[in-house]
């Protein structure tokens, strides 16, 4: 067994392995939870990195050729987070376990965030599984608890018929892709809000966004082969500012399953019920837009009440336990 990293691009055969690894790790650890990653969304997050760092991508070959395991690391490069970084993968094949791949693969990711001089690193689990465990093994602790929710589409629509009207001065917008320019400096004050979320001990801070920083983490998504999806409620009396917003992602064009990125309301216009307007919109732009979505599933921290009670009206179900771990070096 060797570690190497993987060429950006990478050529369609080490897609391939890399792929089989992942989607064979999530059928053996989660069946009965969300479906596995397509291999679009796989070969857009191997060929371009997020817009919030660098990425080291680790493949642990067996003598055959194929990949026993995998792993992905972002060096965040935005000036607040030099210090620390995110392992968004680590994952061995079933056929390859207590071999020591798992062992190996972090090693080398050990070494990476050494030669950049990284002090701490998180990454998030399911609870109760063998990931928890050796990741405890390895000196990680459980800084943010949270929990993967998912709303039934065709339910809740039947359930909310239409959007809640809302109060005099708003209106609601919507748009596929990159953020109009006629909305993109509110549409990135508005993301600043997310500083007050629950984030646990995690070292990692909120990163401050700009119009440019909002386009371009769109742009990859849609450059990954993905598709996103925004709702707003925009209020006329502040000038068309940003007041709520929410984000849908499918990786995977194919997907029966979107995500739900962030949902936000700005400080100076919460208690008024936008929270759940901007969510219930959604489910109509979606349902219009990409009308294979039969589910939306969300993770949010189990300290985050209001969005919690949001998404109890809205109808989510919790589905399973997670954490955002994390190892100090």
């Amino acid at each position: 067994m060797t570690i190497t990293p993987l060429a950006v691009p990478p050529p369609a055969t080490a897609v391939d392995a890399w792929h089989d690894v992942v989607t064979a790790a999530h059928r053996h650890d989660l069946p009965a939870a969300a479906p596995a990653p397509g291999r679009v969304e796989t070969e857009g997050k191997l060929s371009l990195s997020s817009v919030h760092g660098r990425t080291v991508r680790l493949a642990a070959t067996a003598p055959d050729g194929a990949y026993d395991g995998v792993a992905s690391l972002l060096l965040f490069t935005d000036e607040g987070n030099r210090h620390t970084a995110f392992l968004d993968v680590l994952a061995v094949h079933p056929r390859a376990r207590r071999r020591g791949v798992g062992a190996a693969l972090w090693e080398a990711v050990r070494a990476e965030l050494t030669a950049d001089g990284r002090t701490s690193v998180s990454t998030m689990l399911e609870l109760g599984g063998g990931g928890e465990k050796f990741a405890t093994g390895l000196g990680f602790e459980n800084v943010l608890p949270l929990g993967w929710y998912v709303q039934n589409v065709r339910d809740a629509l039947e359930a909310h018929l239409r959007p809640p009207e809302l109060p005099e001065g708003y209106a609601y917008a919507q748009w596929p892709g990159v953020v109009p320019d006629t909305h993109a400096d509110a549409f990135a004050a508005a993301h600043n809000a997310m500083e007050d979320a629950p984030s646990g001990d995690m070292d990692e801070q909120v990163t401050p966004w700009d119009a440019d920083r909002v386009r371009a983490a769109a742009q990859v998504i849609l450059d990954r082969g993905g598709v996103i999806l925004s709702s707003a409620v925009l209020h006329a009396a502040s000038g068309g500012s940003v007041a709520a917003y929410t984000e849908l992602v499918l990786r995977d064009p194919s997907d029966v399953r979107a995500i739900q990125y962030d949902t936000v309301v700005t400080p100076d216009h919460r208690g008024r019920g936008l929270g759940r307007a901007v969510k219930r919109h959604m489910l109509g732009a979606v349902s219009l837009a990409q009308p294979g979505v039969r589910e939306i599933a969300t993770s949010v921290a189990d300290d985050n009440g209001p969005m919690l009670a949001v998404n109890e009206q809205l109808g989510y179900r919790r589905e399973r336990t997670a954490a955002v771990f994390q190892a100090k070096l």
